[in-house]
């Protein structure tokens, strides 16, 4: 696998809001996830005693992310959703995903948002981090 090369934000916006739900849309977020210099482990579990990432590798079941985005179109208000991942070795500052959801408003776009993420991550994507 190779890794891929990212989509534009503004064209995801301008396609969305020619979208026949655009009509219902009062707010759209996007989400950037990069590959970081900071260990998983020392970032989301306080570890002090990891070594500076330098890279990753990273996959992915589109089959899950696809049930997963499924999933979250059941939420309140939620009428948009575009999800887009990189795979094979990534570097420091690689795009690693991009997600936009747009929907009704401000409290059930940020639930889905996270929703969504936190879904992928934790049940979609392979990554191993490079030292």
């Amino acid at each position: 696998m190779r890794k891929l090369t990212p989509p534009s934000m503004d064209a995801w916006l301008a396609e969305a809001k020619r979208h026949e739900s655009a009509p219902k849309i009062g707010m759209y977020l996007t989400h950037n996830g990069v590959v970081r210099q900071s260990a998983r482990a020392k970032v989301r579990l306080g570890a002090e005693d990891t070594k500076p990432v330098t890279g990753m590798y990273f996959a992915y079941d589109r089959e899950k992310v696809d049930g997963v985005i499924a999933d979250t179109y059941k939420m309140e208000g939620i009428y948009y959703i575009k999800v887009w991942l990189n795979e094979g070795e990534l570097t420091l500052g690689d795009d690693i995903m991009y997600v936009l959801v747009g929907g009704d408003i401000r409290p059930h776009v940020v639930d889905a948002l996270q929703y969504l993420v936190g879904r992928i991550k934790s049940e979609c994507v392979t990554e191993t981090e490079r030292n």
